[in-house]
C-alpha cells in the first residue's frame, strides 16, 4: 500500500559508548532474542546505561515483531527518559493505531517537564482516526503553535491529514496555503483530503496549480488524481495524468495501474482499460474488479460476468459490481441467484452488498428474502447505516408491508432527507395518502430540506388519493417556498392528477404551458386518463403525441384500442390493430411475480410452463365457480380482440395476476397474505377478481401494478377503485 506522506526522518540515535552487548541489540530479529539480551544487560549491571535502554525500548516501538507492553515495562523502569525515549514511545503508540494512549503520554511528558522536538507532533498526529482527530486535533495545533512548530514541514502535513479528517476542509487548505508548497508529500496529502471530502473538483484545479509551480508529481500523486478523475469521469485530465506515467518515466505499480484501469473503465473507455490489465505484470482482485464494473456500468452484463467468472479470486466488492450490474439492466432475478451462490461459497456480504440485494428484493416484491437480509443485518452486525436503513423502508414499501417500513423508520439512529422521502413515496404508492402529506409536514417541521424527489412523492400522495386542491398548492409551493423549479416529472404528476379527477381540458393544458417540451410519460398520464373517462378525442390526440416521440411503443396502440373498446368504435379499433400489424408492433405480455417459499415465479398470460400448471389451472377453474357463485361475472371490456365472446371470457381469466393468486392460494396456508409484482397496469377484471378472492378466501391480497400499490382486504381495495 503506497503511504500518502512520507514519514519524518528516523530519529537519530544517540552515539554508541561501545560494547559487546550494543551490536546484539541492533541484530535482535525477535522479542524472545530481545528479551535475552535484556536479562543478559541485567545480570551485568548495563541496563541503567542509556544506550540499552534506547535499543531496547525503539525495538519494542518500531520494529514489526515489536511489543508495546514490553516497551512500557521498560520505560516505567527509567528514572528520567529522555526526548528520544518519550517521541519513540509515541511512535509506537501510533504504529499500533494506539493514538489516545500516544496523546496520553505527551500530556504525560509535558507534566514531566520535558518539551516537544521536531519529532514530537508528526509522531502523533501520524495515522489519527477521525475520532481521535475530533477529540484532540485542535488542542494539539494549540499546542504546535504554542512550541513554535507551526513551520514544520512534518507537523503542517499532520495537520493537514488530521482536518481533512475532521471534515475541515477549509482548514486544511489554510495551512496548505501557508506551506512553502515545494514538497510534493505537502500537496498529495491535500489532494487525499479533497479526495476524502468527495470534493473531486478541487483535486483537480489543486493538480493544474502543482503543474504551473512546478512539482513533479509521484505515484502517489498520479494514484490521487486518477481516483479523482475517475469519480468525475473526466477523461480529458485523466489522460493528461497518464502521460506522466508514459513520458516522465514514473514507474509504474500495481497501485497506480489499477488506478488507471478504473479511470479509464468509469469513463466508458473500455478498450484502453484491457490494454492496461493485459499488459499487467501481476494482478490483484481490484485489477480484475475494475474491469467488471467497467462493462458491467456499460450495460455489457454477460461480458462483464465473463471476466467475473475468470477472477482467480474474488471479494464482497467483486461480488456486489457483479450484483448491481444485473441490477442496472433490470435482470433482478440473476442478481438474486448470484446473492445465493455469494452464501453458498460463505463470502461474507458487507453493506453496500446487502443495499444492492435490498434493491433487487424490492423490485421482484420477495419479501421473504429481504426479511432474511434484516435478520442477517441483525444477526451479524453488518454496519446498519442511513443506506442500509433507507434501503430497508423501500424494500418493505415496494412488497406492500407498510408497518415494517415504519417501524424500521422510526428505529434509524439518524435519517436524512431521503428517508423522508422514502417514507413519503412508500405511502402514496401504497395508497395511504394522508399519511405521506402528513409525513411531508413533519419533515418541514424538522427542518429537512425537500428535494423535487419529494415533491414527485407528494404530487402522487395527492393523485392516488384525488387531493386535486392541495395537489395544485403543492405544485406552486415548490417554487415559492423551497425554489425548486418543476421539472418534466412534477408537470406529469399534475396532468396525472388533474385526468384521474376528470380535469381533462386543464390537464391538457397544464402539457400546452410546460416550460420545457412534454414527454411520452406526460401524455401517458393524459392518456391513461382518457382511458378512465373514455374520451376518445382526447385520447387520439395524446396517442398521436406519444407516436411521434415513440413510434415503437406498443401499451400506447394497446390503450388506445381499450379506449374505442370501451367507447363502442370498432372500426377505428379494427384500424389501429392494422397499424399495429402493418408497423410489427407487438403488445407487451402481461408478467406477474410472486414469492414463495424464497423463490420468485413468474406467469405470463396463458402460461402453462410452470411445474405446477396442472394444480394451478385445477384452482384456477375452482375459484372461477366459488367466484360466480358470489354473483362475479367477467368484464371483457378491455378485450379489444375481434374474438368470439367465450374466448374473451377464456382470455381473461387467463391473465398472469389470476394464475399467480391460484398458484399462492395453493403454495400457502390460511391467512397468509399473497403478494404480487405485475408489470403492467392491472386490468378491471383482475382487480375485481382479486377483490372477491380476498373475500371469498378470507386472504390479504396485494398487487403491485406498474403505477401503485392495491391492498386487497375483506373485498375491498386501497385505491377505492381510484387508479
Amino acid at each position: 500500500m503506497l503511504s500518502l506522506a512520507s514519514p519524518p526522518p528516523s530519529l537519530p540515535l544517540p552515539p554508541i559508548q561501545e560494547h559487546p552487548l550494543i551490536p546484539r541489540l541492533e541484530s535482535c530479529k525477535s522479542m524472545d532474542q530481545l528479551k535475552q539480551i535484556h536479562s543478559h544487560t541485567i545480570k551485568i549491571g548495563l541496563l541503567a546505561n542509556p544506550i540499552v535502554q534506547n535499543r531496547i525500548i525503539s525495538f519494542c516501538c518500531t520494529h514489526e515483531n515489536g511489543d508495546m507492553n514490553y516497551a512500557c515495562q521498560v520505560f516505567d523502569e527509567i528514572p528520567k527518559p529522555s526526548n528520544f525515549v518519550w517521541n519513540t514511545m509515541i511512535k509506537g503508540y501510533s504504529r499500533i493505531d494506539s493514538h489516545r494512549n500516544g496523546v496520553s503520554l505527551y500530556l504525560d511528558m509535558l507534566k514531566s517537564d520535558v518539551k516537544p522536538d521536531n519529532y514530537t507532533f508528526p509522531f502523533l498526529l501520524k495515522g489519527f482516526k477521525r475520532d481521535v482527530a475530533l477529540e484532540f486535533g485542535k488542542e494539539l495545533h494549540c499546542h504546535a503553535v504554542k512550541f513554535g512548530f507551526e513551520s514544520n514541514l512534518f507537523v503542517q502535513n499532520g495537520l493537514i491529514s488530521m482536518y481533512s479528517l475532521c471534515g475541515e476542509i477549509d482548514m486544511a487548505r489554510g495551512i496548505f496555503d501557508m506551506c512553502c508548497k515545494d514538497d510534493v508529500v505537502t500537496w498529495n496529502v491535500m489532494f487525499s483530503g479533497y479526495n476524502r471530502v468527495k470534493q473531486y473538483d478541487e483535486t483537480k484545479k489543486l493538480f493544474s496549480e502543482m503543474e504551473r509551480k512546478p512539482v513533479l508529481p509521484t505515484s502517489v500523486t498520479i494514484v490521487l488524481v486518477l481516483s479523482a478523475c475517475s469519480k468525475l469521469k473526466d477523461l480529458e485530465v485523466g489522460r493528461r495524468v497518464h502521460r506522466y506515467v508514459t513520458e516522465s518515466k514514473i514507474e509504474p505499480n500495481l497501485i497506480l495501474e489499477n488506478a488507471l484501469i478504473d479511470m479509464y473503465a468509469a469513463c466508458g473507455e473500455m478498450d484502453v482499460a484491457l490494454d492496461t490489465f493485459k499488459i499487467m505484470k501481476k494482478k490483484d482482485v481490484i485489477s480484475w474488479t475494475s474491469i467488471v464494473m467497467g462493462f458491467a456500468n456499460k450495460g455489457q452484463v454477460d461480458l462483464a460476468r465473463d471476466y467475473f467468472d475468470q477472477m482467480p479470486e474474488r471479494d464482497s466488492v467483486s461480488w456486489t459490481a457483479m450484483i448491481d450490474g444485473y441490477l442496472r439492466v433490470n435482470r433482478f432475478k440473476e442478481a438474486l441467484t448470484l446473492f445465493r451462490e455469494m452464501q453458498t461459497l460463505e463470502i461474507k456480504p458487507d453493506e453496500f452488498t446487502i443495499v444492492s440485494i435490498l434493491t433487487a428484493c424490492a423490485h421482484l416484491g420477495a419479501l421473504e428474502l429481504g426479511e432474511w437480509i434484516k435478520t442477517y443485518i441483525d444477526k451479524n452486525k453488518v454496519k446498519n447505516d442511513t443506506f442500509v436503513g433507507n434501503a430497508l423502508v423501500d424494500m418493505y414499501f415496494k412488497c406492500g408491508n407498510v408497518e415494517k417500513a415504519q417501524r424500521v423508520f422510526s428505529e434509524m439512529p439518524r435519517i436524512d432527507k431521503y428517508s423522508w422521502t422514502a417514507m413519503i413515496v412508500g405511502h402514496a404508492n401504497n395508497g395511504h395518502g394522508e399519511e405521506a402529506l402528513e409525513l411531508f409536514s413533519r419533515m418541514l417541521r424538522a427542518s429537512i430540506r425537500p428535494d423535487d424527489v419529494t415533491y414527485v412523492g407528494v404530487l402522487c400522495a395527492c393523485t392516488h388519493t384525488g387531493l386535486v386542491d392541495e395537489g395544485r398548492k403543492f405544485f406552486a409551493s415548490m417554487t415559492t417556498q423551497h425554489g425548486i423549479e418543476p421539472n418534466v416529472a412534477h408537470y406529469g404528476c399534475m396532468v396525472d392528477l388533474l385526468g384521474r379527477a376528470g380535469h381533462l381540458k386543464e390537464a391538457l393544458e397544464v402539457i400546452k404551458n410546460m416550460p420545457m417540451k412534454p414527454n411520452s410519460i406526460v401524455w401517458g398520464a393524459l392518456l391513461g386518463a382518457c382511458r378512465v373517462h373514455r374520451d376518445a378525442e382526447m385520447a387520439e390526440l395524446a396517442a398521436k403525441q406519444i407516436l411521434e416521440l415513440d413510434p415503437d411503443n406498443g401499451a400506447v396502440y394497446v390503450l388506445l384500442c381499450n379506449i374505442y373498446a370501451a367507447c363502442n368504435r370498432w372500426d377505428d379499433l379494427h384500424q389501429v390493430r392494422k397499424l399495429m400489424s402493418d408497423r410489427g408492433i407487438k403488445k407487451i405480455p402481461g408478467c406477474s411475480l410472486i414469492e414463495m417459499n424464497g423463490a420468485v415465479n413468474e406467469f405470463v398470460a396463458g402460461d402453462r410452463s410452470h411445474a405446477q400448471t396442472k394444480e394451478i389451472y385445477t384452482k384456477l377453474d375452482e375459484m372461477t365457480s366459488d367466484l360466480k357463485l358470489a354473483g362475479y361475472f367477467p368484464d371483457i371490456s378491455e378485450v379489444f380482440l375481434d374474438i368470439a365472446e367465450e374466448d374473451k371470457e377464456s382470455t381473461v381469466y387467463r391473465h398472469s395476476e389470476k394464475l399467480a393468486m391460484a398458484f399462492g392460494l395453493i403454495n400457502s396456508g390460511p391467512g397468509v397474505a399473497i403478494r404480487i409484482v405485475k408489470n403492467l397496469r392491472m386490468c378491471v377484471d383482475c382487480h375485481r377478481v382479486a377483490k372477491l378472492v380476498s373475500k371469498l378466501y378470507d386472504r390479504q391480497v396485494i398487487v403491485r401494478d406498474k403505477t401503485r400499490f392495491h391492498h386487497f382486504r375483506r373485498g375491498s381495495c386501497s385505491c377505492n377503485d381510484y387508479w
